[in-house]
């Protein structure tokens, strides 16, 4: 049975403080992180080696407020990026040595909790204290891969802005289409994820 450490209870309960509550997602979070960081050998994510991570995370569930929580990647810094897979794992890039892993967590991780506290009707309880002690064998797998960051998606200023020729809002960092010989942005040619309703009024 794993150890809890000082440093892992820091990390969790500042990680709850940010989510707003403890939760197994919390603890798998923070745990895929600790695992994730040490294996591409980033030490101070937040600190001497913020500049060196990169983050992509797979799911838009509890446990990646956690991995912002701990790495300090975030959306805003585009350190972060959220490919929607629906699935329980991220992958950690070392932009300094070029070496990436994909931590995903074990499905059967849920099940193996109830070995460790048996006495525990709540499964969600049970999850919580189980994912402190459980080994990191038993909680991941990870892959070694190598991932191809393009100048556009990382930090710093946009590398480019041009206008929507159709609807005429600008569009940054090169999502823009090309089409017909004109710039056009993805809602325009894709479709919205939401629906106008008073267009006179929106402009």
């Amino acid at each position: 049975m794993k150890t809890v450490t000082a440093d892992f209870e820091s990390l969790l309960n500042a990680s709850v403080t940010v989510h707003g509550h403890l939760c197994p997602g919390q603890v798998l979070g923070v745990r895929m992180a600790m695992y994730g960081l040490g294996r591409i050998g980033v030490q101070d994510p937040k600190g001497a080696d913020r500049k060196k991570l990169y983050l992509f995370v797979e799911i838009d569930r509890c446990a990646t407020d956690a991995l912002q929580s701990v790495t300090g990647c975030s959306l805003g810094h585009r350190t972060m990026r959220f490919i929607d897979y629906g699935k329980m794992a991220a992958t950690f890039v070392n932009l300094e040595s070029g070496k990436a892993v994909r931590v995903v967590a074990r499905e059967d991780a849920r099940e193996k909790a109830k070995e460790y506290f048996p006495e525990r009707e709540n499964k969600y309880d049970c999850q919580c204290e189980a994912y402190k002690v459980m080994p990191d064998e038993e909680l991941f797998y990870h892959e070694e891969v190598t991932v191809n960051i393009e100048p556009q998606d990382m930090p710093g200023r946009p590398l480019s802005r041009v206008q929507c020729a159709s609807c005429g809002e600008s569009v940054q960092d090169m999502r823009e289409i090309r089409e017909n010989g004109r710039f056009l942005c993805r809602s325009c040619v894709h479709g919205r994820y939401y629906r106008l309703e008073n267009a006179a009024l929106s402009k």
